[in-house]
């Protein structure tokens, strides 16, 4: 039954993973490949690499979904589902693609694994975690929250409100001199900035 599971993943990870390049649109690509990582990750769970496996899906599944909603978001395209082109340099892209796959797939058949079985019973899990984060956790949870700020203030920086103002009526930066004139081009009613927003 485990190797008929991990065929099975391994070709959903695979197919999964071409259908990243043949979909027309960001947020299928971004599933496909939420699936692709969910596969891995499921596979390293079966091979007994428990950290592994449940930090690659938790860590990806999230990191996917994320990506997916700022395309709901904020694209233009909306919610990134019109059909456009998600490949470009078509021979280099297959050429690049055919060679990694070959390169790994050598790699793994022909490189002898190192076996080291466990002792029955041990915490192999708790182990890892206490070796990984025992004197590391100061520095994931700054990562955490400068995560968190990163995304808080893309939803800032993205909202109607500009710099200087109001992003739907222009902006004016402030002056060099207190009182004076606004600094660097004016934006206006007529500037090439609002003819550019209008034309589209």
């Amino acid at each position: 039954m485990t190797n008929i599971l991990f065929y099975a993943l391994s070709a959903l990870a695979i197919w999964s993973g071409w259908r990243v390049f043949r979909v027309d649109s960001m947020i299928r690509a971004t599933f496909a490949l939420m699936v692709s990582f969910i596969a891995v990750g499921a596979i390293a769970l079966l091979l007994s690499a428990d950290y592994i496996g449940v930090a690659t899906v938790f860590m990806m599944a999230v990191e996917m979904m994320v990506m997916g909603l700022f395309m709901i978001m904020f694209m233009m395209n909306p919610a990134g589902l019109n059909p456009m082109q998600m490949v470009h340099q078509y021979r280099f892209s297959i050429g690049a693609g055919v060679a990694s796959f070959v390169g790994l797939s050598v790699a793994v058949l022909t490189t002898a694994l190192p076996v080291s079985p466990l002792p029955p019973g041990g915490e192999t899990l708790r182990d890892l975690g206490t070796e990984l984060l025992g004197n590391s956790m100061l520095i994931f949870e700054t990562a955490g929250v400068t995560l968190l700020a990163t995304m808080v203030g893309a939803v800032v920086l993205s909202s109607a409100s500009g710099r200087f103002g109001s992003g739907s009526q222009g902006a004016q930066p402030p002056g060099l001199t207190e009182g004076g004139a606004p600094a660097g081009r004016k934006v206006g009613a007529g500037s090439g900035h609002s003819h550019h927003g209008g034309g589209h």
